[in-house]
């Protein structure tokens, strides 16, 4: 089980907590979430056994990447634990993150690690964050059935999302413009595709989505999007590709090996765009919050490859 815990004395910037929100769009919704958490002052954390709304309560919100199978853990809870009541929604990691700091939620959903904003955001407010990594995850870079390119390399879709890259001859395709789709960005995916993919892992690059990339609210809207536009490209949790969209092969390197993303290829570590699922919490839990996720990590973990995810 692994579980990460930050603390005031960490300054806050854990070196595996070195991500980024670069784009101005981003940076722009943390400024305003950090003020809006600022509020809370130095007021002491909710009692994590439970959330705001009360005893027998939990609220789980945050990823969307994570909501079908958050609500697959709280269907299955709650028939066993008829005494708790479990509510969950998505909205993005971003929000999620928030609504645990400010102690709207008491568990925060989320498809990457807390940003230093986030971690100094939630000690300002008395709040040790501790999280939980819940699944393992691969992002699917995915087309139209009818397009016939079968694999990419991380420079050839790094320059598609920059604009360098306009249309699908100039990867071996045919002669179609590219359209480019993307999450928003409050989403952990985002933030995460535009780190690893598009940047490289290269913490100093500027690079962001081109102008022209269009914004999608949610996992269904690309996938929607990409069975109607033979030109679209788009990127996804693993989790919410379905039959009628093709999976490309990715490469960091030029010269392969292309994997396609799957269940195996995440645990061997040889699909290059694969990452942890977290839950988040306000400082470590207790009582029927504690008991819930610690169902998650064993009993729950039966789920996770039903709906189409890693299990630890």
């Amino acid at each position: 089980m692994e579980i990460l815990s930050y603390s005031r004395d960490k300054k806050c910037r854990p070196s595996a907590f070195r991500l980024r929100f670069a784009s101005f769009a981003v940076c722009l919704v943390l400024f305003i979430g950090i003020g809006v958490l600022c509020g809370c002052g130095k007021s002491k954390p909710q009692d994590v056994t439970g959330s705001a709304s009360g005893a027998g309560t939990i609220e789980n919100k945050g990823s969307d990447t994570l909501v079908n199978l958050a609500l697959a853990w709280a269907e299955e809870y709650m028939e066993v634990h008829s005494n708790v009541s479990i509510s969950v929604t998505g909205g993005g990691s971003g929000t999620g993150i928030a609504a645990m700091i400010n102690g709207t939620v008491s568990i925060a959903n989320a498809s990457r690690e807390m940003s230093p904003e986030e971690i100094r955001a939630a000690t300002d407010c008395g709040i040790e964050p501790v999280g939980f990594v819940v699944a393992y995850d691969a992002i699917a870079v995915v087309v139209s059935l009818s397009n016939p390119l079968e694999r990419l390399t991380f420079r050839q879709i790094s320059d598609i999302y920059t604009g360098k890259i306009i249309n699908w001859a100039q990867v071996g395709g045919e002669n179609r413009p590219i359209v480019l789709l993307s999450r928003e960005s409050n989403s952990g995916t985002h933030v995460y595709f535009l780190e690893n993919v598009i940047r490289m892992g290269n913490y100093r690059s500027k690079l962001l989505f081109s102008p022209d990339t269009l914004l999608m609210p949610s996992s269904e809207g690309i996938s929607s999007e990409i069975r109607q536009n033979p030109n679209a490209i788009g990127y996804d949790g693993l989790g919410y590709v379905t039959e009628d969209q093709k999976v490309i092969a990715v490469s960091k390197d030029d010269n392969g090996p292309f994997v396609v993303p799957s269940a195996k290829t995440v645990k061997d570590r040889s699909y290059p765009i694969a990452r942890p699922l977290y839950m988040y919490t306000a400082g470590r839990p207790a009582g029927q919050m504690k008991d819930y996720i610690e169902w998650i990590l064993n009993g729950g973990q039966t789920l996770v490859a039903k709906l189409g995810f890693v299990p630890l």
